[in-house]
C-alpha cells in the first residue's frame, strides 16, 4: 500500500512541477475547436451511413424485384 501511495503523490508532484500547462483562454480555444470538429466529424460519419443504408435498401429492393 505504502508503494502506490508513494507513487501517487510523485505523479501529483510530477504534474505539479514539470508539466507545462496552457494558458485558460487556450484552453477554451482548442476546447472549441475539438467541439466543431467532433459535431462536423458526427454529421459526416451519419451522412455515410445514411447514404449506405439507402443504397444497401435500392440494392435489396432491385435483387427482390
Amino acid at each position: 500500500m505504502t508503494k502506490v501511495v508513494n507513487y501517487i503523490s510523485e505523479a501529483f508532484e510530477e504534474l505539479k512541477s514539470n508539466v507545462t500547462w496552457p494558458v485558460w483562454a487556450e484552453v477554451q480555444r482548442l476546447t472549441i475547436v475539438v467541439a466543431v470538429f467532433s459535431v462536423l466529424f458526427a454529421l459526416a460519419t451519419w451522412g455515410v451511413d445514411e447514404i449506405f443504408a439507402k443504397a444497401l435498401a435500392g440494392f435489396f429492393n432491385w435483387i427482390k424485384a
